[in-house]
């Protein structure tokens, strides 16, 4: 299973570090591109002070099963250049976009045989990617249905639910300061705010607060698996639903029992305060494997039959 660093030529000229991981044996392979969440992270999904480490078992578990993954470095992250907090979200997406043109033309990957998987962020991004190109297979991990300023705010109310009970009788005045917050967001102009003394990245959140993904949901026409954990605090585990019934040709949903937003299981209570602890842990070898038949199934290489003389 041989790992190839490459650049990824971005729109702008950006040169985005990525490594492709190639199954054993000649290709041209099957071949899946990884979307990662937001913030600045590197192309295994890890921060310096929150370690996902979600690619390489992806990577492996896919090779393994004669499938080929792409990821790379976000800007501004790992050995890609750039600021990440002056990255908008349609940036974002257009990088995506050319590291799927880049996987695609490559001679030792099957054009016709590519798919796209992405987790939180990263799924918005492969729902438009899916919806805007010729892609074979779509995984949506964690991804929502909807508008994003609602979504952020199913997320704000499902953490505050989540938190110790002396903090949620503060649920209402926290509630009234995010919304003074969001409302200052929408405001700015600029690519970076200070919020509270903190830099934040305002175009980013402008972008992804005005996104619907259900447009192009509606306009995907590759086969769908999205998978949500039953314990997510970040993504409303019953937009499974919507997406369901948005895509035309349906999706195989799955709402997995204890999974989090860090897609590790947790038999208790889930909290963010537990995300350091669960991280400690590998990927759920369930989902891995979920993802991994699935793609196969639908990676599959095309069977040509001879035409009739």
């Amino acid at each position: 299973m041989p790992d190839i660093d490459l650049t990824v030529p971005a729109d702008d000229g950006t040169a985005l570090a990525g490594t492709l991981t190639l199954p054993a044996g000649p290709g041209p392979h099957p071949a899946v591109l990884l979307l990662h969440g937001s913030g600045p992270l590197d192309r295994d999904g890890n921060t310096p002070k929150l370690m996902m480490n979600l690619a390489r078992p992806l990577a492996d578990v896919l090779a393994a099963a004669g499938i080929a993954t792409l990821r790379y470095d976000r800007r501004g992250a790992g050995a890609t250049p750039g600021d990440w907090r002056t990255a908008g979200f349609t940036d974002n997406r257009k990088d995506a976009a050319a590291a799927l043109r880049a996987l695609a033309a490559r001679p030792d990957i099957d054009v016709g045989a590519v798919g796209v998987v992405g987790h939180s962020e990263g799924a918005l991004h492969a729902m438009t990617l899916a919806a805007r190109t010729e892609v074979r297979a779509v995984v949506l991990l964690a991804g929502f249905a909807g508008v994003g300023e609602e979504a952020f705010r199913w997320q704000g109310r499902s953490v505050a639910g989540s938190l110790p009970a002396p903090v949620r009788l503060l649920r209402r005045p926290l509630g009234a300061l995010g919304n003074r917050v969001l409302a200052r967001i929408k405001r700015t102009r600029t690519d970076v705010a200070r919020i509270a003394g903190a830099p934040v990245n305002a175009r980013w959140m402008r972008e992804m607060l005005g996104h619907d993904s259900r447009a192009d949901l509606a306009a995907i026409h590759a086969p769908v698996l999205a998978v949500t954990g039953d314990k997510d605090l970040q993504v409303d585990p019953a937009d499974l639903d919507e997406i369901g019934r948005l895509v035309p040709g349906g999706a195989e949903t799955h709402r997995l029992a204890d999974l989090t937003h860090v897609l590790r299981p947790d038999a208790g209570r889930p909290t963010l305060g537990a995300y350091r602890r669960l991280l400690r842990e590998p990927v759920d070898p369930a989902l891995l494997a979920l993802v991994a038949d699935w793609l196969t199934r639908h990676l599959a290489p095309v069977s040509r039959e001879p035409a009739a003389s």
